[in-house]
This record gives structure tokens, sequence and C-alpha cells, in this order.
């Protein structure tokens, strides 16, 4: 039976909604929190499918002059900074939006981005719609597993309303199974004494994986309009495309 890093049998056959990663916590430390944000781009190098992501999602648009681009929950803003600086090499306007309601992330994100790649915002996907925000392109990247089900309802009725006629939203998150925790768990353990060692990112990612939803809890979530796609390794993509209803 696999194991948290403590030792502790873990249940996989169900979303454990209740965990609560430690770094969402008011009272996270500080110097592990910035570590972990460092470490992001890195971690998310490996398990996002950042890459096959921004071919899909955006190189399809950049035809539109400029592309608009919001990253919901941004985080350490890796991922947004990724987008920005690919579309800037590869010559196309571009506006990057990375958005959280954590100041610590934005803070962080805001203090790293030392090119000015990205428009950083501390606010949710609801306050952008009240602001009359419009996307060609909604991201999301390991968001999707921390909210409730209503959250979720009201992040997707929000990425409707932010998108463009003819945007997409693609939200990308872990799917939770036996073979992706231990996958994760046989990476990370070598490296939990070193490179990882002062982060957040070994014992969180493994509560992320309990929270996160298999394929067809997420199908079964999601309201008509929006389609899982199941990506390689463990990544589950929950995607509208064609702009508002």
């Amino acid at each position: 039976m696999p194991a948290d890093p403590h030792g502790r049998v873990v249940d996989l056959s169900r979303r454990e909604t209740g965990l609560v990663e430690l770094m969402d916590a008011d009272d996270a430390d500080p110097e592990m929190l910035a570590r972990t944000y460092a470490l992001f781009r890195f971690v998310n190098a490996v398990v996002s499918g950042r890459a096959g992501a921004l071919r899909r999602t955006i190189a399809s648009r950049t035809g539109r002059d400029p592309i608009r681009v919001l990253d919901i929950g941004c985080g350490g803003g890796d991922i947004a900074r990724y987008v920005a600086r690919r579309l800037r090499r590869g010559g196309h306007p571009a506006e990057v939006v990375g958005a959280d309601i954590d100041p610590r992330a934005v803070r962080w994100a805001s203090d790293a981005d030392g090119e000015g790649l990205v428009r950083w915002r501390c606010l949710s996907s609801s306050d952008l719609v009240t602001e009359g925000e419009r996307f060609d392109v909604v991201l999301s990247n390991h968001v999707l597993h921390h909210l409730t089900a209503s959250q979720l309802g009201a992040l997707l009725a929000d990425s409707e309303r932010l998108m463009t006629p003819g945007g997409v939203a693609v939200h990308s998150d872990i799917a939770r199974s036996r073979t992706a925790y231990a996958l994760f768990d046989a990476l990370t353990r070598p490296l939990a004494g070193t490179l990882l060692k002062g982060s957040f990112i070994r014992e969180d990612g493994m509560l992320s994986i309990r929270r996160s939803y298999a394929a067809a809890e997420l199908a079964a979530a999601a309201p008509p309009g929006w389609r899982v796609e199941r990506r390689a390794p463990s990544r589950l993509l929950l995607v509208r495309a064609g702009g508002p209803a």
C-alpha cells in the first residue's frame, strides 16, 4: 500500500479533500515558502507538460494582435513567465497576466520577474470578471485540486466569462492514481535531503495528488461544454474552446 512521507498508509481510491497543503497555511515559514516558489519552475518543467500545453493552446491563437493570456492562481509565476518568454522569443505580441489571491505569491512572482514579462495582479478570477477583462487564453496549473465543488463551478463560470469569442480555457492538474503517487514519491525521495530540502515540494506534492481528481471524477464535476483530456505524465486538462457560451 502507498504511504505518505511519514510512513502512514494512504487511500488513493477517493479524493481526500480535507487535507491542507503546508504552503497554504497563513503561518507557513517564509523561507520555505520562497524556496518552494523558486523550485516550481524545475518541478513544473517535469510534471506540468507546459511546453505541450503552450503549443496546443496558444500557438494557434498567436495571429491575434496582441494575444492576451491569463494564468489564474499563478503561484510563484513560473508558468506565466514561461509563456510570456516563449511568445516574446517567437515574435508574437502578447500581454500575459498572472493573478493569485495570495499576496505572498504575487510579491514573490513580481520580484522574480526581472524582465517585466508579466503583469501581476493580486485578485481572483471573479474580480477580473467584474473589471470586464477578456483574454484569448485562460490557463491554470495545479489549482483545481485546491477547490471545493462550488469553487470549481465558480472558477469555470468565471473562465467562460473571461474568454474572448474564439478563446480557450485550459485548466491543468494532476491525475490522481497510485501510479502518479508512486512516481512522485520515487522521483522526490532521493532529493528530499538535497535539492528539495527546506521546501514544501515533496510533502505538499504528495498531499496534492491525494486531493486531486481522477479523470472520471473531473468529467462528472465539470459543466456542459467542458471536456477532460488525459496527458502524460499523469495529467488532466479541463478544456473549453470557442469563447463565452
